[in-house]
Formats: structure tokens, C-alpha cells, sequence
């Protein structure tokens, strides 16, 4: 029997980039094996197609023109060595100061 390992590589406020398109961002999720729909999942090219076994990752990601929600698996994310914040928007209402590549998680606050 194969072992899977669950154990994330990255850490939710650490800045991370794609290891093929350039886009970069802060992960604020982490999901222990592929959870998005079926459909998401065969769009990706199948010679690109991640397995779902590994954690992936939210990320309020940027490029060169634009914000967005970007969801990674973890076999395609490599961290992001520039020490720049990320431009997101939310960055703000979920993150505090960048210190060494990642970011401070705010308390989260109780509806």
C-alpha cells in the first residue's frame, strides 16, 4: 500500500509563485487533497494536469495586469523569493505585515 503524504509544504501567509505561469501570490487557504469540481480539473491540459493527491492551495494571486483567486496545486508552486507584498486587495483584511516571505495572520474575528 502507498503512503500518501497530506502535509503541506507551504504555509497559509506565505508568498508563493507558479512554477510555470507567472503569476505569484499569498496563500490563504490549504486544502489536503484536490477539492474544487471535476470540471475545473479536466480543463487543465492533461499533459499539465496535476494529481489530485497533494494539497493545494488559495492563493490571492497577482500578474502583471491584474488580481485574482488563483487555486494551485502544490507540485506547481515554488516560493517566492523577491520580498515584494502582493498587490491583492484582501491581502489587507486577511494578513498584517510581510516579514521573510510571509505574511502575519490577523486574529480572526467571531460573526
Amino acid at each position: 500500500m502507498v503512503s500518501i503524504n497530506r502535509e503541506a509544504k507551504y504555509r497559509i501567509g506565505q508568498v508563493v509563485r507558479h512554477r510555470i505561469f507567472p503569476f505569484r501570490g499569498v496563500i490563504f487557504d490549504v486544502d489536503p487533497t484536490f477539492n474544487n469540481t471535476e470540471e475545473w480539473w479536466l480543463s487543465i491540459p492533461e499533459n499539465v494536469r496535476p494529481r489530485k493527491d497533494q494539497p493545494f492551495y488559495h492563493l490571492l494571486a497577482e500578474n502583471e495586469r491584474t488580481t485574482y483567486i488563483a487555486y494551485v496545486s502544490e507540485q506547481n508552486l515554488l516560493p517566492d523569493e523577491t520580498g515584494k507584498p502582493v498587490r491583492h486587495p484582501d491581502v489587507g483584511e486577511h494578513f498584517g505585515a510581510l516579514k521573510d516571505g510571509c505574511y502575519e495572520r490577523k486574529p480572526s474575528r467571531a460573526n
